[in-house]
């Protein structure tokens, strides 16, 4: 355990929590923390966009070498950005997407928004 409390910046926020989110990016507006979205897992964001329905299957698809982006083999654990190209493969079936934009929660609609079938 830490025996000091951490240092505050001039922002307000503490050093640790400005930086305890790694797959965000951090802007500064006046003495506000903007965090915005850039990074997802991979698995997750196979979920949230609904390409494989479930977040356990898209890890099974993931762990059986099924999944690639950009053209290199993907853990679920991957960190997916916006422009990668995520290729998946069903049975015979070549599936290529290109990431649009990465969102923690999408309503069903707008869930195929997120990225386009190349």
């Amino acid at each position: 355990m830490r025996s000091t409390p951490p240092q505050q910046s001039a922002e307000g926020a503490s050093e640790e929590a400005k930086w305890a989110l790694p797959a965000k990016r951090r802007e500064f507006e006046g003495s506000a923390l903007i965090v915005k979205e850039t990074e997802m897992r991979l698995d997750k964001f196979l979920k949230v966009s609904r390409i494989i329905k479930r977040r356990t299957v898209a890890n099974e698809a993931c762990d059986a070498g099924r999944v690639t982006i950009n053209g290199k083999q993907a853990k679920a654990s991957v960190d997916v950005k916006t422009g990668d190209i995520i290729e998946i493969k069903f049975g015979d079936k070549l599936s290529k997407f290109e990431v649009l934009e990465v969102k923690e929660t999408v309503r069903k609609d707008d869930a195929s928004g997120m990225y386009q079938m190349l």
